[in-house]
């Protein structure tokens, strides 16, 4: 529809229905024009406006009919059909479809902002030096690589640039408000971009950002919220009072019941409730609930923090310098402490407080306790608790991203080829202290940490008892897939493996599990400018992590070759049949240890404060009947019905190559 300058009598009626402008000449209007949708707006500067012919619903069965209502406007585009009402300064900005902003002191565009693009996060470290460029597309992996890998001067100076084109392209001097969004009962809001359907409900006060919803996914800002120079993405909910300056909100993520951070970046599926960050990396799933947890210049993924976790990072020397990694899958018991620097291994809970410098990254599945003062150390210990077993089977699950474009990359294999490799060096170090060791001392001093001398052959067989499990496993999976009446030869040619794997190492890149080659091959495609634009980035990225199933596969079975010393593409039946015979007692016997387990939560001394004023029988009834028995545990089922499942697989393959 042509838009055009407001008639003579236009103008009269809208000056009946409380309407004026500092120029009626810069106010053009969409047919058509219906005088009744305007009551009470002054107009300034330039104002475009499209048809406003329909209604709107700007809540659960609240209708309302189109128009502007009660506003001061000043130099704003606004598309067709929205709800503006009670808008006291609305100013530069361009408006899309079906928006409804109601209620709202200051929504406003003062000179040119990239919305919170470009900003500079000091995460990690909180004395700076692996500043974080955040963007809109921003995903865990190029934050990890900008934040880790700052020894690589040219491949960071060039990768920042890349992003920086991209910033560019976001650089603006008028607000930009898109279709469908919803912005009601706020109070300013400065330099922000709301994309589409972004919902934002309440805010106290929000200044150079962005809000990127989508259809499937709005983003939503709730009451209370203060975020300054921030990147709220799609799915992610930040509201009750959060306080976010500097700061990064990946997809799905959940802020809100006054926590605050600053310079920090959360990444997919995150929860942070009630505590604070400073100079967090947050990796997908880190989990923060409760009140009095600091979680500072520290890097975490998968990982839970007990009620009043704390780190230190300040040695009142230089400065607050010192940084921290628990790696993916670890935990942090009620009120532990850690000391940086320190690293954790995954999948590894600490518990107590620990005031030296420790490093168990060679020892995943580890307890970290505290014992006379000292960092006690038990490594493969939390390979078969229910804890360990439950998470990995629920963050999948949990995964609340709807965003058809999904940013982050993870995978979410337990025994992957990364917690593999650091099994095997476990293994190793265990066994070399184990030998070096004296027989009449009570612990080995390891990084900080002591390890008791007696518990080492133990912690070695579990370890053990993990791999078997990982490197067989590729050789039933791919069993499996073979058709029935498969020939000896077809069952070898399904082993065989690309010898390129053999001294291949691998890292957690934030979620993605990736082969050192594949990260450095990218890397030196950035430094010679085959990649360069953020686009391109991203999809160099996706397809390192769609290559992971082949090469994992590829790793386990090389791997397993070097530990049976035989070629495993000319493997014999016999051979095939052990192995699937070490996948099944392993897989059987870890099941069996995590059950055992679980069955603590329903021993007797769970049922404490149960039946509070009855008898024994009375305490087991009312243990039941909120918790449950363990034998109709939906946890227990699932486990016992997936040993079931073992033995019956087992069979089968046990058949199909006796047949040979």
């Amino acid at each position: 529809m042509k838009i055009r300058q407001l008639s003579r009598s236009e103008i009269d009626l809208l000056r009946i229905n409380g309407c004026s402008a500092d120029d009626w000449s810069q106010v053009a209007i969409t047919e058509p024009v219906i005088p009744e949708r305007y009551r009470n707006v002054r107009f300034s500067g330039t104002v475009t406006i499209s048809k406003q012919d329909g209604t709107i619903e700007i809540d659960k069965s609240i209708v309302r009919p189109c128009g502007i209502y009660d506003s001061f406007v000043k130099d704003c585009q606004i598309g067709e059909n929205v709800f503006i009402s009670s808008v006291k300064n609305l100013v530069n900005q361009r408006i899309g479809n079906n928006v409804v902003i109601e209620n709202v002191a200051e929504l406003v565009n003062e000179g040119e902002t990239t919305f919170g693009n470009g900003t500079e996060v000091e995460a990690l470290n909180e004395g700076g030096g692996r500043t974080i460029l955040i963007f809109d597309c921003l995903t865990s992996q190029l934050a990890y690589l900008l934040a880790n890998y700052r020894n690589d001067i040219k491949f960071i100076k060039v990768l920042e640039q890349i992003i920086r084109d991209y910033i560019r392209t976001k650089k603006s001097t008028v607000g930009i408000v898109e279709t469908g969004v919803r912005i009601r009962h706020c109070q300013i809001i400065r330099n922000v971009c709301f994309r589409q359907y972004s919902i934002t409900i309440g805010a106290a006060f929000l200044q150079e950002g962005t809000i990127q919803g989508c259809s499937a996914d709005p983003a939503i800002i709730g009451e209370g919220v203060v975020a300054k120079h921030f990147i709220i993405l799609s799915g992610s909910h930040v509201d009750d009072g959060a306080i976010l300056d500097r700061c990064f909100v990946g997809q799905g993520v959940k802020i809100g019941k006054q926590y605050s951070a600053e310079n920090s970046v959360f990444f997919a599926n995150c929860e942070a409730f009630h505590g604070e960050a400073c100079s967090v990396f947050a990796g997908p799933y880190t989990v923060t609930h409760h009140k009095s947890t600091l979680l500072i210049a520290g890097m975490f993924s998968f990982f839970n923090a007990g009620s009043g976790t704390n780190q230190s990072n300040h040695m009142y020397k230089l400065g607050p310098l010192h940084q921290g990694i628990l790696e993916r899958g670890s935990k942090t018991g009620s009120f532990s402490y850690l000391l940086w620097p320190s690293k954790i291994g995954a999948y590894s809970v600490v518990t107590g407080k620990h005031f030296s410098n420790i490093d168990a990254g060679d020892f995943p599945f580890s307890y970290i306790t505290e014992e006379n003062g000292k960092s006690l150390l038990t490594p493969a210990m939390n390979l078969f608790t229910v804890g360990t077993r439950r998470d990995t089977d629920k963050w999948p699950k949990r995964d609340r991203r709807k965003d058809p474009n999904t940013l982050d990359l993870i995978r979410f294999d337990l025994l992957s080829p990364f917690i593999v490799e650091k099994v095997l060096t476990g293994i190793d170090v265990l066994t070399k202290l184990g030998e070096s060791a004296q027989r009449t001392q009570e612990v080995i001093n390891y990084k900080g940490l002591q390890i008791k001398r007696l518990l080492i052959k133990s912690c070695a067989r579990y370890y053990e008892m993990a791999l078997k499990i990982a490197l067989s496993e590729e050789v039933v999976h791919r069993l499996e897939r073979l058709p029935a009446n498969t020939m000896l030869n077809e069952i070898q040619k399904s082993l065989t493996f690309d010898d390129k794997v053999k001294n291949e190492s691998w890292r957690d890149i934030s979620g993605m599990i990736a082969t050192n080659s594949s990260i450095q091959k990218f890397m030196d495609e950035i430094r010679a400018g085959k990649i360069s634009t953020v686009n391109s980035t991203l999809e160099h990225l996706k397809a390192i992590h769609q290559e992971y199933e082949k090469t994992a596969g590829d790793w386990f079975l090389c791997k397993l070759e070097q530990r049976l010393g035989i070629e495993i593409s000319q493997i014999l039946p016999g051979q095939l049949i052990q192995i699937i015979s070490d996948w099944k007692e392993n897989r059987l016997k870890l099941n069996n240890m995590i059950l055992k387990d679980a069955e603590k939560e329903f021993d007797f001394n769970s049922q404490i404060g149960y039946g509070l004023d009855g008898d024994t029988e009375t305490r087991q009834l009312d243990f039941e009947s909120v918790r449950g028995t363990f034998d109709n545990n939906t946890f227990v089922c699932d486990l016992k019905q997936e040993s079931e499942s073992v033995v019956v697989r087992a069979e089968k393959l046990f058949a199909k190559l006796n047949e040979l």
